[in-house]
């Protein structure tokens, strides 16, 4: 089992605080978003992590020595969406852990005991433009709408089992080898594919992610800071 974290993007909504420093690295309760997402998944025992990096990469650097993380250059981090950076790393992506490096978790989601592809959801009142997930009462994926309304969405956070990820990686590799890729999420394959994967659906309520100023605010008030 291992751990890749997407963490290419230039965090433009986030400035000042991504004037020189990817957003990844922007601190929540005085911790590094990405630092705490490794310290979780070493405290669940998973520490063969790959950093896909762009956007002020030499500022990651350090990771490797604190951490053991390994690091891979994303070059076209601002011309492409994250679908590009999954490509760096395909040759990995086989019973893996893919986490968004703008994502902060105020308790761990992870496990060594997992088995079955999840994406892991939070719920959300009123959302515009984010990609909903609908299951069925038994808990699986029945389909995902990118769009507005009020229910259970993508958290950032997700396992694939090595049956899926294969078939993932095979239309990864479709859409990069056939079409205008560049403003393509990885989740897009899932997307194309998904009535043939088997995918199970989490809600977990300590996963947060953060664009704006503003909500880095809003995360850090309703955080718990005594257990940072």
């Amino acid at each position: 089992m291992n751990a890749i974290i997407l963490a290419a993007g230039m965090g433009t909504r986030l400035r000042p605080l991504t004037n020189d420093i990817p957003k990844c690295m922007v601190k929540v309760n005085g911790v590094p978003m990405v630092e705490r997402q490794i310290q979780f998944l070493h405290e669940a025992n998973i520490k063969d992590i790959t950093l896909v990096s762009g956007y002020k990469a030499e500022r990651l650097e350090y990771l490797k020595e604190k951490y053991n993380v390994n690091i891979i250059f994303n070059e076209k981090y601002d011309t492409c969406n994250n679908i590009y950076s999954m490509v760096k790393a395909l040759d990995i992506f086989q019973d893996t852990w893919v986490i968004e490096g703008d994502i902060y978790m105020h308790k761990n989601c992870f496990s060594q005991d997992i088995n079955q592809s999840t994406y892991f959801a939070v719920y959300k009142q009123n959302y515009i433009n984010e990609w909903g997930l609908k299951i069925y009462d038994n808990g699986k994926l029945q389909d995902i709408v990118i769009g507005n309304g009020t229910g259970l969405i993508m958290s950032g956070i997700s396992f694939w089992n090595k049956q899926n990820s294969t078939l993932i990686k095979s239309r990864i590799q479709e859409l990069i080898n056939k079409t205008d890729y560049t403003n393509f999420f990885w989740d897009n394959a899932v997307i194309d594919i998904h009535k043939s994967l088997d995918i199970n659906v989490t809600r977990f309520n300590y996963i947060f992610e953060i664009d704006t100023e503003k909500e880095l605010i809003e995360v850090e008030r309703v955080t718990d800071k005594s257990q940072h």
